[in-house]
């Protein structure tokens, strides 16, 4: 486990790229925004997208690797829900890195004004 700069967020160099590759897709982050708000089928999801069921299957299952959704079976059913917070790890490390990068440019201001 690697502690990244954000205090209390222990996210491994792993945990980080799956959960950015898996946003960098705009029908995984479609999938994401859809299942914040409440659950859906699989059937739901893939009902709203050009793919076949096997593709929207497969981005589900990389965003649920990710930890960006869970999903559980309700009789025949696969239902998707959105998990906020894993995002909400996410948000908080680029927050902080955010945070360590207007550091260092006001540093570097500082540095030029006294020239």
């Amino acid at each position: 486990m690697v502690t990244h700069p954000a205090p209390g967020i222990t996210l491994s160099d792993d945990e980080v790229n799956r959960i950015f590759r898996a946003l960098a897709d705009a029908t995984r982050r479609d999938i994401v925004r859809r299942t914040l708000t409440g659950e859906s089928t699989v059937s739901e999801l893939a009902a709203a997208y050009a793919m076949s069921f096997a593709a929207v299957q497969k981005h589900v299952a990389v965003l649920e690797a990710a930890g960006l959704v869970t999903k559980h079976a309700q009789g025949r059913e696969r239902l998707v829900r959105g998990n906020p917070e894993t995002l909400q790890r996410a948000r908080t490390l680029l927050d902080e890195y955010e945070r360590i990068w207007r550091g260092r440019i006001s540093r570097l201001d500082a540095l030029l004004a006294d020239d």
